[in-house]
C-alpha cells in the first residue's frame, strides 16, 4: 500500500537536525512539494549521500545518514552512494579544528575498494547507484574553479565555527581547505540532485550545493542533515582518526564490547541514531533511566544486542554477549575503578607504572612473566605488548587491582 505524503514526511523528517528552526521549516516545505510532484508525475526523487574514503572501513557514524538514504530507497526514490575519491584529496574540514593530512590518490583508491561492499550492509545493492566524484571534478579547469569561487565570499567561509576557532588560536587555515565546499557543492550540480543527505556539521557544504545549482540554472536541492554520533569516548564525533570509532565490519564480540564501553551519557544518542526503536520506545527507556527503574548496565546491554543484531544478525548476539560476560562480568570487575588516559599507543609496562598499579618497572616485568597481568581479560604474554587508544580497555594486576584505560 502506498504511503500518504504525511506518512512519508514522518519517516523522512524523523531525527533530522539543522541547528536552525527556519532552515528546518523551509526544508520541510520544499521536501513536501517535491514528494507531491513525484507522486503526481511518477518521477522518483534523485537523492544522494557522499562519503570520502579517508579510512579503510566505514564506522557506525557513517550509517546514520546511510539509513536515511535507505528510507528514501524504500519509498521508491533513486538513490546514489557517492564515493568522494576526489574530494578526499582535501578532506572535509567541517568537523576539524586543524587541517587534515592530505591523502594520496593511491590511498583513497585502496580505501574505496571496500566501501561499496560495506555500504550494502545498509543499502539495497539492486537499487543503489554508485558514483565517484573524480569523474566530474578532475576535468575542471582553473577557469571553472574561478566561476565556482565567485559565488562565495571569504567572510562566509571564515564565519564557520571550526575556522573561527582556528583564527582565534592563531592556527593556520590553508587555502585548499576553502575548495572543499566548492567541490562538494559541485557534486550536486553534476548529479542534478533533488535531495542531499549529510551530517549537521556539513550544513555549509550542502547549502553551497543549493547555491551552485541555482547558479547553473537548476532547482536547488532539499537538504537533510542529521545529528552527529559521538564516539566511544562519549564526547567527540565518531572518527577513525580520533580512535573512538566502531567499525561496521568489526567482529560481533568487539562491537558488543565497544558498545558496553561507551559512557552512560551517550546511550540515548546511540538509541536515537542507530537502533530500530520507535521514538515512543526510546522515550520509555529514557524515563526508566531517569526514575531508576532501569539500570544503565542493563539498558546498555539491550543497546549492544540491538546493534550487533543489525550488523551481524540475531544469531551473533548470544555468543557476543557470552564473550562479554566471560571476559568482564565473571571476573567480577568493580563498577568503580581509576582511569588512565591514553593519547597514543603505550606499552603495558609503561601503563602499569604510570597508573600506579606497580611500584617499579622491575615489579611490572616480574608480574608479566608470572602471568599476573591481564588486558581485557586476557593474560599479557610479553612486556612488548602495546595498548592502543582505539577504545576502552581494562588492565588488571592480580585479583583486585584494576584500571580503566580510556582515550584522551
Amino acid at each position: 500500500m502506498e504511503l500518504t505524503i504525511d506518512e512519508q514526511m514522518a519517516i523522512l523528517m524523523r531525527g533530522v537536525d539543522y541547528g536552525d528552526p527556519q532552515i528546518k521549516e523551509n526544508m520541510e516545505k520544499e521536501l513536501r512539494e517535491r514528494l507531491i510532484e513525484s507522486q503526481e508525475t511518477g518521477r522518483p526523487l534523485r537523492v544522494y549521500l557522499g562519503v570520502d574514503p579517508t579510512a579503510p572501513d566505514l564506522h557506525l557514524g557513517h550509517t546514520v545518514p546511510m539509513r536515511k538514504l535507505r528510507q528514501f530507497q524504500d519509498l521508491g526514490h533513486e538513490c546514489i552512494f557517492l564515493i568522494g575519491n576526489f574530494t578526499g584529496l582535501i578532506g572535509d574540514p567541517s568537523d576539524k579544528d586543524s587541517a587534515r593530512r592530505q591523502m594520496t590518490p593511491e590511498e583513497l583508491e585502496e580505501n574505496a575498494r571496500t566501501y561499496v561492499e560495506q555500504a550494502f550492509r545498509i543499502l539495497d545493492p539492486e537499487r543503489t547507484i554508485i558514483k565517484y566524484n573524480a569523474e566530474w571534478l578532475a576535468p575542471l579547469t582553473f577557469a571553472d574553479i574561478i566561476k565556482l569561487a565567485s559565488n562565495f565570499t571569504v567572510q562566509q567561509f571564515l564565519a564557520r565555527e571550526n575556522f573561527a576557532k582556528r583564527i582565534e588560536r592563531g592556527d593556520p587555515i590553508w587555502l585548499h581547505e576553502f575548495l572543499y565546499g566548492l567541490m562538494q557543492g559541485y557534486d550536486a550540480v553534476a548529479l542534478q540532485t533533488d535531495v542531499q543527505i549529510g551530517g549537521v556539521d556539513q550544513l555549509f557544504n550542502l547549502l553551497a550545493g543549493r547555491k551552485l545549482q541555482e547558479y547553473f540554472g537548476q532547482r536547488p536541492q532539499v537538504i537533510i542533515t542529521l545529528p552527529i554520533l559521538v564516539g566511544t569516548d562519549g564526547k567527540l564525533r565518531m572518527s577513525k582518526t580520533t580512535g573512538n570509532a566502531i567499525g561496521i565490519n568489526e567482529p560481533p564480540e568487539e562491537m558488543y564490547g565497544k558498545i558496553m564501553s561507551i559512557p552512560d551519557s551517550a546511550m540515548l544518542n546511540y538509541f536515537n541514531l542507530l537502533t530500530r526503536y520507535t521514538p515512543a520506545q526510546i522515550a520509555e527507556i529514557e524515563e526508566g533511566l531517569q526514575t531508576g527503574q532501569l539500570h544503565p548496565r542493563d539498558v546498555k546491554m539491550q543497546l549492544a544486542r540491538e546493534i550487533v543484531s543489525i550488523f551481524h544478525g540475531e544469531e551473533a548476539v548470544g555468543p557476543a554477549e557470552e564473550h562479554f560476560k566471560r571476559v568482564f562480568q565473571q571476573r567480577q570487575l568493580p563498577e568503580e575503578m581509576p582511569e588512565y588516559r591514553l593519547s597514543q599507543p603505550e606499552m603495558v609496562l609503561d601503563v602499569l607504572v604510570g597508573a600506579g598499579l606497580v611500584s617499579s618497572r622491575s615489579e611490572g616485568r616480574r608480574l608479566i612473566r608470572q602471568g599476573g597481568v591481564r588486558l581485557d581479560g586476557q593474560v599479557v604474554q610479553t612486556i612488548d605488548t602495546a595498548i592502543n587508544p582505539d577504545r576502552e580497555h581494562i588492565l588488571q594486576v592480580g585479583r583486585r587491582r584494576f584500571v580503566r584505560i580510556v582515550s584522551e
